[in-house]
This record gives structure tokens, sequence and C-alpha cells, in this order.
């Protein structure tokens, strides 16, 4: 349809609970090596941390009362799925080991406020 020109997603959100931003900055920073990047001075009023890699944005907002995404969730695709395993394990952070997907290797795992992230290798490009 003329003027739907549908681009690219812009950024991903997930939720998390009121003052958890340290925690937000040392799983999606620290651990996964996320760059943090800077709200703008309203939005940063609301609390919550915005995170990007490559050209992709991953925004966390404070959102009262706090209920996890359990089933709906980001898939975050990597290039040496085994590289970021053994990283996880060595972080101390668990996953779940899923073969479903036909010309894929994933896991599945949690951040710290429970919400489920996918990170997947594509097994041909």
């Amino acid at each position: 349809m003329r003027g739907l020109d549908f681009l690219a997603i812009d950024h991903i959100l997930l939720a998390m609970p009121k003052g958890a931003e340290k925690k937000a900055h040392d799983f999606f920073h620290g651990v996964l090596g996320f760059e943090v990047i800077e709200k703008p001075a309203e939005l940063a009023k609301r609390g919550g941390l915005w995170f990007k890699f490559n050209h992709f944005e991953l925004h966390l907002g404070v959102e009262e009362p706090f209920y996890p995404a359990k089933k709906a969730h980001p898939a975050f695709r990597v290039r040496e799925l085994e590289v970021l395993k053994e990283h996880l394990s060595n972080q101390g952070i668990s996953y779940i080991e899923d073969e479903e997907l036909p010309d894929a290797k994933r896991v599945f795992l949690e951040d710290p406020f429970g919400n489920r992230l996918e990170i997947l290798e594509r097994l041909h490009p």
C-alpha cells in the first residue's frame, strides 16, 4: 500500500521493575556486552535503560505492577552460539537448549527480571 513502507524495527521494549536499573545494566551491558545509550532527559525521568548492539536498540522500561514476559520475547541472532553458551556458563547464567527450529541452534534464558530471551545461530544464513 502506498505510504506504508516499513523500513526496520526501530527498537524492542522489555519491561522491568522499578529501581532495577543496576541489575539491567549488569546483565545487558556487563554480561551480554550491549552498549548503554543515553535516554532523552524527559524519558529518563521514568526510569529504565536503553542499550544498543550493532544498529539495533533494546529499551527497558519500568512497568508497575511488573510481570515478566514468559512467552513473548525478542530473539537475538549470534554468529557462534557455542561461544555465547560458554560465556553464559562462565557468568553463572543458565539457559535451556532447544533443537526444534529447523536450520538453527538456539537457547532460551531469562533476563534478571524473568523476561524470556531467545538467542540463536542460523545454520544457513
